[in-house]
């Protein structure tokens, strides 16, 4: 993207899908998920997972998932695919993977929010008569799939025109939700931002990828086939890992964790496993959490790759419904929505989970107001405080009022939970660097 009627001297043998996989672990937005909350609050003396072991581990499944996928169907479908890129549909989902959560705003889904809210409740809401419906509908949605693509492809002041210069199919298996913010889904989710619509459109009738909608519509896609394999990677990691953490912390009990795992397998299977816990004298309660939820994402990898094969007509046509999770076997799937509803009543409604979500958003709101009021009046002292902490890379200073509100996004967005929390301290006058 950006560079395609460039050809850059090559320096060694890998393909472009293992140099989009390069960048993306060099890249400073990909350093910064470690230091972004993924559900639980950053870590104290219990290690949980942040945004960057997510993603780390959510590329392993996606690349375990890539690779069964692609070795299946060449060898029981397509014997013709043998020894060519087609093999590298691991390396594709894994890359894929490793930017799934690269737009997410600081603090979560309650950042989100606050950055929406701010807009459709807050005092953002006297901005709309002064912006266009399009801005009006991207802004309000916001959304950190659509600001991952953003982050992917825009040019930022300074920056080669591209963004991170990513290979199409890489790109195409990032966006879950292929449509415009005017066409959003029910749940506010959508694609990309109307920046980024024209990128997008070139990439999806370049790749062949369906378009849903007919002219004059907001624009509508049906999803890149490799988007089913990064999204079924994630189910698995969050949902699992979310137990795993939240035994840790003793939100659940041994008790209940064990029983949560064993629910995906059959009582046969069961035993192998509790044999095998036994066999090798795991005594310690983790550890034995830690092996059966390795076999439940092993056997969840396994149902995803088998169901991906099973519907790739579907799939490849624009027609299958719904994610890979939804059609495994009854017993896994049946298992899979007790742990979903487990979890949305014991860990996502915690204490502590609430407690971040609570403060996250405030802090969020605050920068969004302070922020959005400094490049309503940029003349104003206080408004050049603010405007002066913000990376050259924003263009801040854009005589559109559209672009200097999206550069305000893409700062706050851009933050690791620390440093929002360092900018709204010093806004609000309770830090000062040398107390």
């Amino acid at each position: 993207m950006g560079q395609e009627y460039r050809h850059a001297k090559r320096h060694d043998d890998r393909t472009e899908f293992k140099r989009d996989y390069d960048r993306l672990i060099f890249s400073a937005p990909f350093r910064r998920l470690q230091n972004k909350t993924q559900v639980f609050p950053l870590p104290g003396s219990i290690f949980v997972h942040n945004r960057l072991t997510h993603s780390l581990e959510v590329a392993s499944v996606g690349m375990s998932l890539g690779n069964d996928v692609a070795t299946q169907l060449i060898n029981n479908r397509h014997p013709e695919l043998q020894g060519t890129l087609f093999e590298q549909i691991g390396q594709i989902v894994s890359t894929a993977c490793l930017a799934h959560d690269l737009g997410n705003p600081p603090f979560g889904h309650s950042g989100e929010k606050a950055i929406q809210t701010f807009f459709t409740e807050g005092p953002g809401n006297e901005l709309k008569e002064r912006v266009s419906p399009i801005f009006w509908d991207d802004i309000t949605h916001f959304e950190g799939n659509a600001n991952a693509f953003r982050l992917l492809t825009h040019q930022f002041c300074g920056r080669r025109p591209g963004g991170f210069v990513m290979t199409y199919s890489t790109l195409g298996s990032i966006v879950k939700y292929p449509y415009a913010s005017s066409a959003a889904s029910k749940k506010g989710k959508f694609g990309f931002f109307h920046s980024e619509q024209e990128a997008y459109q070139r990439m999806a009738e370049e790749m062949g990828i369906i378009r849903l909608s007919a002219a004059g519509e907001p624009l509508r896609y049906a999803r890149h086939p490799l988007v089913y394999l990064v999204e079924a990677a994630d189910d698995i990691c969050y949902e699992i890992m979310d137990i795993e953490d939240a035994h840790k912390l003793k939100i659940l009990s041994f008790e209940e964790t064990e029983q949560l795992l064993l629910g995906f397998f059959d009582e046969a299977d069961r035993q192998r496993i509790l044999q095998r816990i036994k066999d090798e004298q795991v005594t310690d309660p983790n550890e034995k959490v830690v092996y059966m939820r390795a076999c439940v994402i092993g056997l969840l990898e396994s149902e995803c790759a088998k169901t991906f094969i099973a519907n790739e007509e579907a799939i490849l046509s624009g027609s299958f419904s719904g994610s890979l999770i939804d059609h495994i076997s009854p017993l896994p799937c049946e298992a899979y929505k007790q742990c979903a509803a487990l979890s949305v009543e014991r860990i996502y409604k915690s204490k502590p989970v609430l407690d971040v979500e609570l403060s996250g958003y405030k802090i969020m709101e605050t920068l969004m107001e302070q922020m959005v009021q400094a490049v309503l009046a940029p003349d104003r002292y206080y408004s050049q405080q603010l405007i002066g902490r913000v990376s050259s890379q924003y263009d801040i200073h854009a005589e559109s009022l559209e672009t200097r509100l999206m550069a305000v996004i893409d700062y706050i967005s851009g933050m690791t939970d620390v440093y929002a929390l360092d900018v709204y301290q010093k806004m609000s006058g309770i830090s000062l660097p040398i107390i």
